[in-house]
């Protein structure tokens, strides 16, 4: 298994079960920046948006979409706020970096961190930034390489193999052979666009708040509104000198973008516009009913319970001891976040009726295909295509989804065994590229605890058993039953005391002269390989099945874009940038109760748990109390309607986001950053399947509330005198 392969087979594990969606209301909508001008930029202005499309979207002249940049391929999103490459994204976005750079002794985490100049920003080997150079629509240069003739698997190979031509000849076009161009599909297989990336590896972190800030509320919080978070971290993007990207070099100077927001001290008011441009990551909107059963009962169900017994394995540990709730702080946070999601998802799917809804859809679109025969010959088969494979697949579903959440998410042995071993037969003799082995193992075993991940490979393991039927159990629990009696906890005891990967001491000897033959009998390397061949049969047992689900939707969607050709469409989202357009204001998620639209310091001080340690999910650092007390807020704070200062800090607006829009840009009409995004609500917790206007919510930092913590809290004026700020 190559580098390369285990890289493929990490983003296949990420994309599941993607789909697309037709356009809802105003405020709906995920829209490629590219077709800003023919599809929305009207409705925009009329909204209050005084930019042109070409301010918002430009491959000529810089634009806004040259502020806005991906994390680490998608994962979050970022934006420029200074000529001097420094960049705000969400503090759960830094969260791995800030932990990364903790320990006992400076824990960042807790107490925070800023640098005063320059010399102190901390650099992030493998952290990325990429930004867009520009898209292109290939649908015609697809379609000419495919026919009806084909088999999926025949269609699907087609594609690739164009798609990479296509790419190779946008690098070898562009004259910049650093490059990067991916060609995604969209609209399930029915549109396809060519995205080029110029990607950063010099990033290095500038500041964090402590938690009790950037991280307020946690857990309890999460996904709520009223929201006091103040989520926002900084880093700075360095290059060569030459303005090129480069890997980490004390010779880097930052980088000097096209474009940079400016940031607005001015607010928002209820009914003001509001822009988020971002890189969100999946929705499934045209999920039909079959799939959302499937999500609730399958996907959800086994998220949460598995991740219950996950977390609270880690919880109790970290709860014990100082150094090991920092090496698994970002972890756990992980785990947690799609945890409590699933929890709300399920709950506002049951809410909203939303399987209902769907079976009326999937109703209204078989009567209009049925009115016509050539409708009828050309996408009859959509719907029982997918009815018909997701039931077949259900059982091999199930088991695939604790495999994802029992091995391949669960303890840590099997990754970094895996990871490990292929690495180092991929590395042979090369000292170099032993040498990288070893720090990256290095930088895992600076964050692993033995105790946590042996408890979580006998939970796993005994979970997984009891409830997923043997023919697919990994072949190393026949030797559990066969060596050790069923015991899982005393075959661990063998598996940890005698594993490489799991021992810094052994594999820092091992590596000096690897033994190909020893590493290959690693009992974490059986292990290993067992549950990857698992999931390969599983693959293989169902390859049928997925084809002709892939096809049911590509042609369920064909048939979507037919029937309303006359309305704009939006694809789902697939970690590409989008924009959404919309307004700030408050929302009523029940009878009697309306959310006002911001929060302020004074809500943030009546959640405080008083006397609590600084760990705690509602601490109050003494400063910030200080402040508070004194109204000390300097330029970044308001004078009320009562004649008081006050001091906002979230604010929600009606912006369709998802995964991977947290950090993105809170833009007003004049192209002003006024916040960052950074969550969803409980009660539209069902939106990435089914979008609810009247209660869907984007919840955002007040930038100035970001600049006041920076300003008067962190006492790092140096970076506001970086930027532009419009008062």
């Amino acid at each position: 298994m190559t580098k390369k392969f285990i890289a493929v087979f990490l983003v296949f594990l990420l994309i599941l079960n993607t789909t697309t969606v037709k356009a809802g209301g105003d405020d709906e909508g995920m829209w490629l920046p590219l077709l800003v001008q023919k599809l929305n930029i009207k409705k925009m202005q009329a909204m209050g948006l005084k930019l042109t499309a070409e301010d918002i979207y430009s491959v000529n002249n810089g634009s806004l979409k040259d502020a806005v940049i991906a994390l680490d391929h998608g994962s979050c999103t970022g934006e420029l706020v200074s000529p001097d490459g420094l960049f705000l994204t969400n503090h759960h976005c830094g969260y791995g970096e800030i932990q990364a750079h903790s320990s006992v002794e400076h824990d960042y985490l807790t107490d925070g961190f800023w640098a005063m100049s320059r010399d102190e920003e901390l650099p992030n080997p493998g952290k990325t930034v990429s930004f867009l150079i520009s898209i292109t629509d290939v649908t015609d240069k697809i379609n000419a390489v495919i026919n009806d003739k084909m088999s999926e698997k025949e269609r699907e190979l087609a594609i690739q193999k164009l798609a990479e031509k296509l790419e190779d000849e946008a690098v070898k076009n562009s004259g910049k052979d650093w490059y990067e161009a991916r060609v995604q599909p969209f609209f399930e297989g029915n549109q396809f666009y060519l995205f080029i990336y110029e990607t950063f590896k010099d990033i290095r972190l500038v500041g964090a708040p402590p938690s009790s800030i950037g991280k307020y509320g946690a857990d309890t919080d999460n996904w709520m509104w009223p929201r006091h978070t103040g989520d926002f971290s900084m880093f700075r993007i360095y290059c060569a000198p030459d303005g090129k990207p480069a890997e980490y070099s004390e010779e880097n100077v930052p980088f000097h973008p096209r474009k940079y927001f400016p940031v607005s001290l001015k607010g928002e008011d209820k009914g003001d516009f509001a822009m988020v441009m971002g890189y969100p990551g999946s929705t499934t909107r045209y999920m039909t009913s079959w799939g959302v059963k499937n999500e609730m009962d399958v996907t959800n169900a086994i998220r949460i319970k598995l991740r219950g017994i996950k977390q609270d394995i880690m919880k109790k540990e970290m709860d014990a001891n100082d150094k090991v709730r920092i090496q698994y702080a970002s972890k756990y946070s992980r785990s947690t976040n799609y945890y409590k999601y699933s929890i709300g998802q399920n709950k506002g799917l049951k809410a909203l009726n939303v399987i209902a809804k769907k079976q009326a859809e999937e109703a209204d679109i078989t009567n209009w295909i049925n009115k016509k025969k050539s409708r009828k010959e050309k996408y009859g088969e959509a719907l029982p295509l997918i009815k018909k494979s997701i039931t077949a697949l259900k059982e091999s579903d199930i088991a695939r989804n604790y495999w994802i959440e029992a091995f391949w998410l669960g303890p840590e042995i099997i990754k970094t065994s895996l990871r490990g071993f292929y690495g180092i037969q991929q590395a042979g003799d090369k000292e170099d590229a032993l040498k990288e082995i070893k720090e990256n193992q290095k930088d895992f075993f600076k964050d692993f605890y033995m105790p946590i991940d042996k408890q979580l490979f006998v939970a796993m393991c005994k979970t997984y058993k009891e409830d997923i039927p043997e023919k697919y159990y990994p072949s190393f629990f026949e030797d559990v039953n066969k060596n050790y009696s069923g015991d899982f906890s005393k075959y661990a005891d063998y598996v940890y005391a005698n594993s490489v990967f799991v021992n810094e001491e052994k594999f820092n000897k091992i590596i000096e002269k690897p033994d190909m033959k020893a590493l290959s009998e690693d009992p974490g390397v059986s292990i290993a390989n067992s549950v990857y061949a698992l999931y390969q049969s599983i693959k293989a047992e169902t390859e049928d099945l997925h084809y002709d689900l892939q096809k049911g939707r590509r042609l369920y969607l064909a048939a979507i874009l037919e029937k309303d050709k006359d309305t704009p469409h939006y694809p789902d989202a697939n970690s590409t940038m989008r924009l959404t357009y919309g307004t700030v204001g408050d929302y009523s998620p029940k009878d009697a109760v309306i959310y006002k639209h911001y929060t302020t310091l004074k809500g943030y001080m009546e959640k405080e748990n008083v006397g609590a340690p600084k760990t705690d999910e509602f601490y109050v650092p003494q400063k910030l109390k200080d402040l508070y007390n004194k109204k000390d807020y300097g330029q970044y704070g308001i004078i009320n309607s009562k004649g008081e200062k006050e001091m906002r800090v979230c604010f929600t607006t009606n912006n369709d986001i998802t995964g991977g829009n947290s950090g993105s840009p809170v833009i007003n009409g004049n192209g002003e950053l006024i916040g960052i995004a950074f969550d969803g609500n409980w009660e539209a917790m069902s939106g990435d399947i089914a979008f609810e206007p009247e209660l869907q919510k984007c919840i955002n930092v007040d930038i100035r509330f970001v600049l006041f913590v920076i300003d008067k809290y962190a006492g790092a004026k140096h970076l506001i005198k970086e930027m532009k700020i419009i008062k």
